[in-house]
């Protein structure tokens, strides 16, 4: 039989791409929950991005415990399992992790809710290794991208929709909410929320487990360990280990306790002035508050100092390692695995850079709209922006899988002006049956312009559409340092469309050529969308010593990189004879 006559899987195709709607799903709705987190728990900017730190360091430890075990056994455990195995185990890991969740809600415990998110996302590590190839070997290889590009539209569809029903169950209306109301809420919708999605979880693994489309899809194909690799990794989660244990032993420090007490104390005088009528006794009050905001100052600053200088230690760890394999594996690559391959260590690094500044746009817009040159937004209406920021990455997504129809060129064209707009609608009518304002997002369609421009100039080319959709990302994030108000938001939510092309244009240029360690190599960019837990802390203690606007000047670096990545990728590919970008032609 030829391998154009092999037919696509379908019925096992519609139920895998469930998983996917999750990844989607739960990553957005922690944009919601990571301001609502910072209300309710009184917690810093960087105290709240730890539910981006637990959620995608999850992916790390998952694919790197899974890579370690396969090395040992000398065979890959995901395809002894089997695919269909793997992503039951996976959903059953989520349900678990669920169960956490709703555990940690009914006592209201911070730490409780950040190993329930760790839980899930370990469950999605697994699910998402063996997803990807997975969703390959439904049917023709030639076509198998576009099978990915349809779980990864799927994935975009969760991504819209979870800002909005995370938004629903915690603050369970439209209506304007304070900070201090936030904090008295009840968590009982959020109970009931994480019940459903844990019924979910089952539901899709019931479906996976019993059906008989769905082939096992197992392999016993021995494999080579990798001892430079497993040790450079091991040595690197190990330095990460130490970076970040006194990050976080300084917030159980008596200094920072002390800290503490002082900022409560400022915060019971600042209500005692407010209702103070006497000018004499407002006076006094204000010299205490302001006598208390410099000793809080002077004693703050050098344990911040310290906190961003560890982690961005941590930052250097992970640079330095992945560097020192580069470099090591060109004077004698016997060991690296597929590390010996320059082109998949930096996309290693690509992806750590593409996954961090995707998440971290998202998980601070809700800090930065509440500044007032943003709007002083509360945390109940940022649901609006935060959804057309995750749809943005869905309507890149949908534009993207526009060729797997192999449409004439007139009709190609066509379909990349409509199908962005026609996502575009749905985003709106889905904040519009939420019952939220959308007027303020409809000159967000001039983005779209440029995005449909970026598209039909990259002509689906991988290095062409890696430099072209960086720049835009790059540019936007200049733009809104540079600017306030509406503009800035704008700028900031096309990080959304630069975002929506980059994962796919990483990926095959980072596995291009990489032949018998092809699965090794996914394998290793899979455990660097460490990069959403590692980022996005950093950006949010930049946010607590330079201000939440200014630490986006964390996002405009990473573009930078993703640019660079494109035009050094492509140079690297071509002294190797492969001219990516005229494979398709």
């Amino acid at each position: 039989m030829s391998q154009s006559a092999i037919k696509t899987n379908y019925p096992a195709l519609y139920i895998l791409v469930t998983v996917f709607f999750f990844w989607g799903f739960f990553a957005a709705g922690n944009s919601i929950f990571i301001p609502f987190c910072k209300s309710f728990f009184d917690l810093d900017q960087f105290q709240s991005q730890l539910i981006d730190f637990s959620f995608y360091t999850a992916y790390y430890i998952g694919a790197l415990l899974l890579f370690i075990f396969s090395s040992w056994k000398r065979k890959d455990i995901i395809e002894g399992w089997g695919y269909k195995r793997s992503i039951v185990y996976g959903l059953l890991f989520s349900t678990f992790g669920a169960a956490a969740m709703i555990i940690a809600v009914q006592i209201s415990l911070y730490v409780a809710l950040l190993v329930g998110l760790f839980i899930v996302a370990l469950g999605f590590s697994l699910q998402q290794i063996a997803a990807n190839p997975f969703a390959i070997s439904l049917g023709d290889p030639k076509t198998g991208t576009s099978r990915v590009s349809l779980g990864g539209g799927i994935n975009s569809l969760g991504a819209t929709i979870g800002p909005l029903l995370m938004a629903y169950a915690l603050f369970g209306s439209t209506k304007t909410l304070t900070d201090d109301q936030i904090q008295h809420l009840s968590l009982d919708k959020m109970t009931i929320l994480y019940c459903i999605v844990g019924g979910l979880f089952l539901l899709a693994a019931a479906m996976f487990f019993f059906s008989k489309k769905i082939s096992d899809g197992r392999s016993t194909e021995e494999i080579k360990p990798a001892k430079k690799a497993i040790g450079m990794l091991i040595t690197m989660t190990v330095l990460l280990m130490i970076v970040f244990i006194p990050v976080f032993g300084s917030y159980k420090s008596s200094e920072y306790l002390n800290i503490v007490t002082q900022q409560k104390e400022q915060q019971e005088l600042s209500i005692a002035l407010n209702q103070e009528i006497d000018l004499t006794k407002k006076s006094t009050i204000e010299t205490k508050i302001n006598t208390l905001n410099k000793t809080i100052q002077e004693q703050l600053t050098p344990i911040e100092n310290k906190r961003i200088t560890l982690l961005g230690i941590a930052l250097i760890v992970i640079v330095g390692c992945i560097s020192y394999a580069f470099i090591s594996s060109k004077k004698n690559n016997k060991g690296w695995g597929a590390m010996q391959y320059p082109q998949l260590l930096l996309g290693m690094l690509a992806i750590f850079t593409y996954v961090g500044v995707e998440v971290g746009i998202g998980s601070n817009l809700g800090e930065l709209l509440k500044l007032e040159e943003f709007g002083s937004l509360q945390s109940v209406e940022i649901a609006p922006y935060i959804s057309m920021y995750w749809g943005s990455l869905m309507i890149g997504r949908w534009a993207g899988a526009v060729s797997v129809f192999q449409l004439s060129k007139t009709k190609e064209i066509l379909a990349l002006i409509i199908v962005p707009f026609f996502a575009y609608g749905i985003i709106l009518g889905a904040n519009y049956l939420a019952g939220n304002e959308i007027e303020q997002l409809y000159y967000y369609s001039i983005c779209i312009v440029l995005q449909i421009i970026f598209s039909l100039w990259s002509k689906n080319k991988s290095a062409r559409t890696m430099i072209l959709f960086s720049l835009f990302g790059f540019l936007a994030m200049l733009i809104g340092l540079f600017s306030t108000g509406m503009i800035a938001i704008y700028a900031f939510l096309a990080g959304g469309l630069a975002c929506s092309l980059l994962w796919p244009a990483i990926f095959n240029i980072a596995i291009m050529g990489l032949g018998k360690y092809t699965a090794q190599g996914s394998s290793f960019l899979i455990m660097m969308i460490l990069g959403g837990g590692i980022l996005p802390p950093i950006q949010g203690k930049l946010a607590d010593i330079m201000g939440i606007h200014q630490s986006y000047i964390l996002n405009l670096v990473c573009f930078g990189y993703l640019l660079v990545f494109g035009l050094m990728a492509k140079q690297i590919l071509k002294k190797q004879n492969i001219e990516i970008d005229n494979l398709n032609d």
